[in-house]
């Protein structure tokens, strides 16, 4: 089984029809609320690609929380691990570029994933864990999450992280970047944008070195690559689609590399770094083929296996 944990929050995205009876006062746009947040996305593509897997994370007993807990049973996630608390779920207003991608502004004081405690135990069967986003810099529930990912890596299972950077949630950006730097030697793979990459200001030579088995990083519509000691750097080319947006496309990434990796029965870190160039660039354009089914369509809609061949 694979375990994803992190923050589940509802995204507000402008909508193309107005809500209502106008587009709202002083012309703001319409906004529909969609399901969301990284570790959620991720667990739900997981879910639909066939995968076992179950969501780690604390949500609100709100209208919201109850609908992110049916869209991740719809999906065949298991809840039974989710915390549950009174407070309000977080918000996530999302802006589209001409281009359709993302940015977002947040509501995120006293929202209850913040709040998230480790858990005492986890699914049995538990051969891999994903990390990232938000969960891994809201405070107190940061420090959990990490102290979790430290523990589960201690115990040899396999952990993904793709920190997927929301600046505007960051209050010290050298901070976070040497905490990020700490987390490196209990990583097995490190999937993570070239702008985070960017902003990180490192490198996935440095990386690797830094303990991670495998560094992946997207680059939009033009593909993405790994980076392993055994076989440098393997880059495939993008998927041609036309884009509706970019909510919910890395973490379908995210979804794919872990089933793609658990297909070859390469969920460990000696697996990942003994896969041929060959094998990986399967992995990769499994990859492209998940995220771009999911930016055909508005908001994180991540594909389900039937529409990937599978």
């Amino acid at each position: 089984m694979i375990v994803v944990a992190g923050e589940a929050l509802i995204d507000l995205v402008p909508h193309e029809e107005p809500v209502g009876t106008g587009p709202g006062p002083g012309g703001l746009p319409a906004l529909a609320p969609r399901l969301g947040g990284g570790p959620f996305n991720t667990a739900v593509a997981l879910g639909r690609l066939g995968a076992p897997v179950a969501f780690v994370s604390r949500v609100s007993r709100d209208g919201f929380g109850e609908a992110l807990l049916g869209g991740l049973r719809t999906a065949g996630v298991d809840v039974s691990y989710v915390q549950r608390g009174a407070e309000p779920t977080t918000l996530a207003v999302a802006s589209i570029g001409a281009d359709g991608s993302a940015g977002y502004s947040f509501y995120v004081e006293g929202t209850a994933d913040r709040l998230f405690d480790v858990p005492g135990q986890l699914p049995r069967a538990v051969r891999a864990m994903s990390f990232g986003t938000c969960s891994l810099v809201l405070e107190p529930g940061a420090s959990a999450y990490e102290e979790l990912l430290r523990a589960q890596a201690a115990r040899g299972v396999f952990t993904a992280l793709d920190p997927n950077i929301r600046a505007v949630l960051i209050p010290d950006a050298d901070a976070y970047r040497a905490r990020f730097k700490s987390w490196l030697p209990s990583v097995s793979l490190l999937k993570l944008s070239q702008e985070d990459a960017d902003w990180l200001g490192g490198s996935p030579q440095e990386w690797l070195a830094a303990g991670a088995a495998a560094v992946v990083v997207t680059r939009g519509g033009a593909g993405l690559s790994v980076h392993t000691r055994a076989c440098g750097e393997v880059r495939v080319p993008g998927e041609q689609v036309a884009v509706v947006d970019t909510i919910g496309a890395g973490d379908t990434v995210n979804a794919a590399l872990l089933h793609g990796l658990s297909a070859r029965d390469a969920l460990s870190a000696e697996a990942v770094e003994a896969l041929s160039g060959d094998a990986w660039a399967e992995v990769l354009r499994f990859a492209a083929r998940a995220a771009a089914v999911t930016c055909s369509r508005a908001g994180a809609e991540p594909p389900y296996a039937r529409e990937l061949g599978i």
